[in-house]
Parts: structure tokens; C-alpha cells; sequence
């Protein structure tokens, strides 16, 4: 599996034509104290830089973008009853979704984890 990772600080794991997508460690920690997440469901399809959810956090909401094209496959609704999750594992197991992307073409416009370090110092 390679990690991608967008500069609206999301991160996907790609396996195949698979992806599980989430926020940055660093978006999670710019956010503060995470209080509410809306997500879209399973069998929603969206273009690249549509919106596919909201976070709610103390300080502000803000929209999730899909980075690239594709089909939800699943939505990690737990975030939904827990959203301080994404506080304590951005990168693990407060994922937000599983897709099916459209075009893997699509993910040479991704950063690798170098260059979004770089990106983010």
C-alpha cells in the first residue's frame, strides 16, 4: 500500500483501485478539539474537489474536498458518535472513508509523505 497525501492535509492509503481517506495529524491538530463530523454515505460518487463531509471543531467547522474522483464504499460512522477520534488517531483509525477511486491516474497530482513534510514545514 502507498500513502498519498493531498495540501488540504488528507491522507490516502491506496491499495488497487482502493483508497481509505482521512485527515492529516497535522490538520487534526490545527483543527483543536474535533466536536462534530458529518460524512456522506456509501454509494455516494463525487469529482475531484467536491465537498464529501464537515468537521466540527472548538475553534471552526470546515469542509472535507475529495481529492480526487470516486465512489464511497463505506463512511466510518463511529466518527460520527465519536468524533474526538480523529483528535487521537488522524492517521489510524479515524478514517473517514473507503473508496473506490475513478481513475488511479488521478493520484500523480498527490504528494508522497517527503514532499508533504516539506509541504508543511
Amino acid at each position: 500500500m502507498t500513502t498519498y497525501y493531498s495540501e488540504e492535509h488528507e491522507w490516502l492509503e491506496v491499495d488497487g483501485e482502493t483508497a481509505t481517506l482521512g485527515i492529516t495529524k497535522h490538520a487534526a491538530e490545527a483543527l483543536g478539539e474535533v466536536v462534530f463530523v458529518e460524512l456522506k454515505e456509501a454509494g455516494d460518487t463525487f469529482d475531484k474537489d467536491d465537498e464529501i463531509g464537515v468537521v466540527e471543531s472548538v475553534k471552526a467547522a470546515s469542509e472535507l474536498y475529495a481529492p480526487l474522483a470516486g465512489e464511497i464504499t463505506e463512511a466510518n460512522t463511529t466518527l460520527e458518535d465519536n468524533p474526538g477520534s480523529v483528535n487521537e488517531d488522524p492517521e489510524g483509525n479515524a478514517w473517514f472513508y473507503k473508496i473506490k477511486l475513478a481513475d488511479v491516474s488521478e493520484l500523480e497530482s498527490l504528494m508522497d509523505e517527503a514532499a508533504y513534510k516539506a509541504f508543511i514545514a
